[in-house]
């Protein structure tokens, strides 16, 4: 009993149960959604059984010792490895929605992309926590953006222009929080609004030029490109200040709203849950985001808390553009939510990022008692 005692004592004690307090009712919130339709599918079976494996997957790595993650090539390794598992969707990928996305491995698919979110966040804070002092140096920021580029370049050839966007976002965010200068910003910019005009004229789908052409103009086509961001957005605006109830959204039930259980589960939960429930639920977002940014401000050496930031960074990356896209103010990419969505690898992922920053947290920097009381306690 006693050795019992003992092995959970050790499971546990890496964990900053605020962090994980505040995601679990997330992770509710969807599967309450997804069961309020039974008539459409088993997703809230098929995620339950993803949510244990994912917990699971949390409590190992959160004892796991990464200490030799700062190893430089551990980290071209696994970029290397990403990078070859995306060159491989062109050739074994499965096509879903006009995305070949996915690979199949004696029955089990995955999504690259949501791996090489991690990589390149681990990548990026290898490479600036070496030269964060150096990092107003143009060139330190050019070849941070030749990694993040073949990343995204392949994802967006898939083509996964919303999982595209987050691995920008990352680069983006890293590099500001790296102390990139004014002028250099602008030459980002600059470089960004070129790259966007090649994409444009090389790269980008039929369909998802018309998805920023409805962005510009939501009401243009409500009956063709425009209509899943209208049925969207009138599912969030009839949820009122209460909500119509959980299993009584007409938008969702009714289907007239579609991928309720992915990438309109915002909007979906919005329609049952109303003002209040959105509140309720981004309140949860911001608490986890600030535990994650709280736990890397803690770490032992600037890749660990680079590493924290950069993660940070993916969560509310996706929350933002989720939100914006459910309520018209984004165009519609396809990002689901995290922790939310209908997804088993994406729910597994976001669980291993956090799994991940708890390993780190194992030998963070020790805290005077004062501030850590403090701190508990939200003084």
């Amino acid at each position: 009993m006693t050795f019992v005692i003992r092995f959970l004592k050790n499971i546990f004690s890496n964990v900053d149960w605020i962090l994980l307090g505040s995601i679990l009712p997330v992770v509710g919130f969807g599967l309450i959604t997804m069961n309020s339709f039974v008539d459409t599918g088993n997703f809230f079976d098929r995620q339950l059984i993803w949510l244990v494996i994912s917990l699971v997957v949390f409590f190992i790595l959160s004892n796991i010792d990464f200490k030799f993650l700062r190893r430089t090539q551990v980290i071209i390794w696994l970029y290397l490895i990403i990078v070859a598992l995306l060159l491989s969707l062109f050739v074994l990928g499965s096509v879903y929605q006009g995305a070949q996305s996915w690979l199949s491995i004696g029955g089990f698919s995955f999504q690259p992309s949501e791996i090489s979110k991690l990589v390149l966040i681990l990548l990026l804070a290898k490479y600036f926590s070496r030269r964060h002092v150096e990092i107003k140096n143009l060139r330190h920021i050019i070849v941070s953006g030749v990694y993040a580029f073949v990343v995204f370049a392949l994802v967006a050839m898939q083509p996964d222009f919303g999982s595209a966007l987050i691995i920008f976002m990352i680069w983006l965010g890293m590099v500001l929080v790296s102390g990139i200068s004014y002028k250099h910003l602008l030459i980002v910019f600059v470089g960004g609004s070129l790259a966007f005009s090649g994409l444009w004229g090389f790269a980008f789908q039929d369909y998802q030029k018309d998805r920023i052409k409805t962005f510009l103009n939501p009401l243009s086509d409500i009956q063709g490109t425009g209509y899943n961001a209208f049925q969207s957005t009138v599912a969030v605006g009839s949820g009122q200040v209460l909500g119509k109830g959980i299993g009584y959204g007409t938008q969702s039930r009714l289907e007239f709203l579609p991928e309720y259980e992915t990438d309109f589960i915002f909007a979906a939960f919005s329609e049952e849950w109303g003002f209040v429930g959105v509140l309720i639920l981004l309140s949860l977002y911001l608490t986890f985001i600030w535990r994650i940014l709280i736990n890397s401000m803690n770490g032992s050496t600037n890749f660990e808390i680079l590493f924290g930031v950069g993660l940070s960074i993916l969560y509310m990356s996706h929350l933002i553009i989720h939100v914006g896209m459910n309520i018209g103010l984004l165009p519609v990419t396809g990002l689901t939510l995290p922790f939310m969505s209908y997804g088993g690898t994406s729910l597994m992922l976001s669980f291993a990022g956090i799994g991940v920053l708890m390993g780190m947290r194992k030998y963070n920097r020790t805290i005077h008692k004062d501030i850590s009381d403090n701190e508990f306690v939200g003084i």
